[in-house]
């Protein structure tokens, strides 16, 4: 095969063409980029960006909400929420408020505060420790295994129990500490250490 070789009309007429050819395959040396800076897990504490979370130094925002994700947040935080007022336990229901952990800054779908621990001043940017109890909902961008690495994040955190919830396969698992237990859709699952005598059937919580 013969190979044929183009001279670029700029190119010096005194450089043989073997050599014009291997000027220009040589790759441009790029400079160095700058390093990211990071963000300090104070630093966001005290300023949080919406829909973020901390992870390890970085920001990862909160995305992949579905109907059936939504829909299984809201009823669970209107189920929490009216539970504790008619009991009379008291406390507060909240969305997405973020808290920190003995590693990261989470946002829970869903958590409860006790009346012991909700602040004096009936407000703050972020929670000192995990919420005593709380709730994520899988989302299909959502890994199990994440998920339940991220509930046991917060149990060492001070969270007494974690409920996790897969609409899609109509599943709730809820750990207090111990061992999971699993709910299917034709079970009733209730609360075991927080917000005392709580119970939903999976289908009405994941319908």
């Amino acid at each position: 095969m013969t190979a044929t070789i183009i001279i670029p009309k700029n190119a010096d007429p005194k450089i043989e063409p073997e050599s014009q050819q291997k000027s220009e395959n040589i790759p441009e040396i790029q400079p160095e980029s700058e390093p990211k800076q990071v963000i300090s897990l104070e630093d966001f504490l005290v300023k949080p960006a919406d829909r973020m979370e901390w992870v390890d130094g970085n920001l990862v925002e909160k995305t992949g909400m579905t109907f059936k994700h939504g829909l299984a947040q809201v009823k669970l935080a209107r189920f929490w929420g009216n539970y504790k007022d008619s009991s009379g336990q008291g406390g507060e229901v909240i969305t997405e408020v973020l808290c920190r952990t003995a590693k990261q800054g989470r946002r829970p779908d869903v958590a409860y505060i006790t009346p012991e621990l909700l602040p004096q001043s009936g407000n703050f940017t972020a929670f000192f420790q995990s919420f005593p109890l709380i709730a994520e909902v899988a989302s299909p961008e959502d890994s199990g295994e994440e998920l339940f690495a991220k509930a046991q994040e917060y149990l060492e955190s001070g969270c007494l129990e974690v409920w996790l919830l897969f609409p899609e396969a109509r599943l709730v698992f809820v750990n207090a500490g111990k061992n999971w237990q699993l709910f299917n859709g034709d079970e009733v699952v209730n609360t075991q250490k927080v917000l005392a005598g709580f119970s939903v059937a999976v289908s009405e919580l994941l319908a």
